[in-house]
């Protein structure tokens, strides 16, 4: 039974204090249960409010891809210094030690290979098999514009209902096919979209003109890809461009595996993400590390 506390000191109920309604500080999850914003403060930093993401899920349609050839001996290395990596199941299981803490984003849609329609995908992982995997976010591709555009976005309202069952995010990944215009136009249209039916984060692709309107015009969180491999200043200046103009991360793969040194890269790139560090200054720093070995 417990003591009965009457002769002890007068209670402190802080009269004066309000309440602590800790507000949430990333856009457009206020609303969300507590698990989800939990979930989300694993992948998005909270005192930068920013995340880098480290993809290297590209083998899901496209087989071993330069510099994912031996994931086990070139990526993991590089885990520790991401926020969140985004991966397959089969690789996580395989290859990704289990002592590593960081957010994991597993890619939940697949089917068609470079060799076919890539839109063509369907849900290739069972929620339940996320969860038993302990991941933070779902995610999948949507081909706004493409052959198979409704069935993806079903995909993708299917897959959010499931995560909003258990308190696990989705991303919705904006896939641009071969014959669509890689503009803001475009990707207002796609990001809005994914967020209006449902995702809670979005990722999508840098334009240099009017990169602001797709940022403003997304009521979630959006995260640049990074694209095809360019020089490491290039790839900095963008990610630095992308956060000013109000991305709130990147999620690189190419650009730092592929990279001549990836772990300098890795650190360069959080340089500029979580410590608004200049392109030049980072590619100063990339340098730095490099030489070092």
């Amino acid at each position: 039974m417990a003591e009965y506390d009457k002769d002890k000191q007068a209670k402190e109920y802080y009269l004066d204090t309000p309440v602590n309604n800790y507000g949430f500080f990333l856009k457009g999850a206020h609303s969300l249960d507590w698990g989800m914003k939990n979930r989300l403060s694993r992948i998005f930093r909270p005192d930068t409010g920013k995340t880098v993401m480290l993809a290297i899920d590209h083998g899901y349609f496209q087989g071993p891809t330069t510099g994912l050839e031996r994931p086990d001996v070139n990526i993991v290395p590089l885990m520790p210094y991401a926020d969140a990596i985004m991966l397959t199941r089969g690789i996580l299981r395989t290859t990704v030690p289990p002592t590593l803490t960081k957010a994991v984003v597993m890619r939940c849609s697949g089917g068609p290979s470079i060799l076919k329609e890539l839109s063509d995908e369907e849900l290739a992982v069972d929620i339940e098999d996320a969860i038993r995997m302990n991941v933070v976010a779902i995610t999948l591709q949507i081909f706004i514009g493409g052959e198979f555009e409704t069935r993806s976005i079903h995909n993708m309202t299917r897959l959010v209902d499931m995560g909003l069952r258990y308190g696990i995010p989705t991303m919705a990944v904006t896939a641009v096919g071969k014959d669509m215009v890689r503009d803001a136009k475009y990707f207002r249209l796609a990001c809005r979209m994914a967020a209006e039916l449902g995702a809670q984060i979005v990722k999508t692709y840098y334009v240099p003109e009017d990169f602001d309107t797709i940022t403003a015009s997304c009521p979630v969180p959006i995260v640049m890809a990074g694209g095809k491999k360019l020089p490491e200043l290039e790839a900095l200046t963008m990610s630095r461009r992308a956060i000013d103009e109000g991305a709130s991360g990147v999620d690189m793969g190419r650009n730092i595996f592929q990279s001549d040194a990836p772990l300098a890269m890795m650190k360069a790139v959080n340089k500029v993400v979580h410590e608004q560090m200049s392109p030049q200054d980072a590619f100063d720093y990339f340098n730095t590390i490099k030489a070092e070995g």
